[in-house]
């Protein structure tokens, strides 16, 4: 009896061992996802706030009409047949680029500026999609800026069918963009430190034959939105309309020209 009962007893501490190494393991998990899901949401909330005067950009005005749609804004010009999907720059308002937009529109190409989630284009790569099919234009255009000309190119390179050209400000694609159908344009600042140059090197061999590349002498990386100055960027030696107004120029040549 005295065996047995000894035996019990160090069955049940055992058990007690378990259990609380089973709760000192749920405890640490617990730990570990609270301290992500942390880090996660301040990551998301530090992001680059537009600036400016980009809220009287929002509003319509004689030549444009400004309204919401499922993923963000739409810029309606005197356009009727071509229209540009934009993906904004990781971690930047998406309404930083609402000058930019206003300006394409008022040139007769209609933009759907896109928010995306957590201000981060690679988690809504595929946004293009939804505007694809719910409305209706001849001529199909997608571009984006830093991560969201990365994340544009990468869908354009899986729907080539769909479109008849990429922008990329200052960006490079990682997939082939070669299509007889197809153009890119490559747009980016003399004083851009923030791009990688070997990669944007590199990717010009994903390039169609109708492949444009413009260099903006005095232009930076964050000139192309209207969200201050970015992290480790040159110092730009044009203002921010100058910049914009060539990257404007180069967009509407490359889509009059196709």
């Amino acid at each position: 009896m005295k065996e047995n009962g000894q035996k019990d007893l160090k069955s049940q501490k055992g058990k007690r061992t378990r259990m609380r190494r089973v709760l000192t393991a749920l405890a640490v998990v617990a730990l570990v996802l609270v301290c992500t899901a942390g880090v996660c949401f301040l990551y998301v909330n530090d992001y680059y706030h537009r600036t400016g005067d980009v809220p009287g950009y929002l509003e319509d005005t004689n030549q444009v009409k400004v309204s919401e749609f499922e993923y963000g804004l739409f810029f309606d010009g005197s356009g009727e047949d071509t229209a540009f999907i934009f993906y904004p720059g990781a971690k930047v308002e998406y309404t930083a680029y609402a000058p930019l937009m206003q300006k394409l529109a008022c040139q007769g190409i209609d933009c759907f500026l896109v928010h995306m989630p957590g201000n981060l284009a690679v988690l809504g790569q595929d946004r293009a999609d939804s505007i694809l099919d719910s409305f209706d234009y001849e001529h199909w255009y997608i571009g984006g800026h830093s991560l969201g000309g990365a994340m544009a190119a990468s869908y354009a390179a899986s729907n080539l069918d769909k479109l008849d050209g990429a922008v990329l400000l200052g960006a490079y694609p990682t997939k082939s963009l070669k299509s007889e159908a197809f153009a890119v344009l490559s747009v980016y600042g003399s004083e851009d430190t923030v791009i990688n140059r070997e990669k944007l090197e590199a990717g010009r061999e994903y390039m169609p034959q109708d492949y444009n590349e413009v260099c903006i002498q005095g232009g930076n990386h964050a000139q192309f939105g209207n969200y201050g100055e970015q992290d480790k960027d040159g110092t730009a030696a044009i203002s921010r309309e100058e910049q914009q107004e060539q990257t404007v120029s180069a967009i509407v040549e490359m889509v009059r020209g196709q």
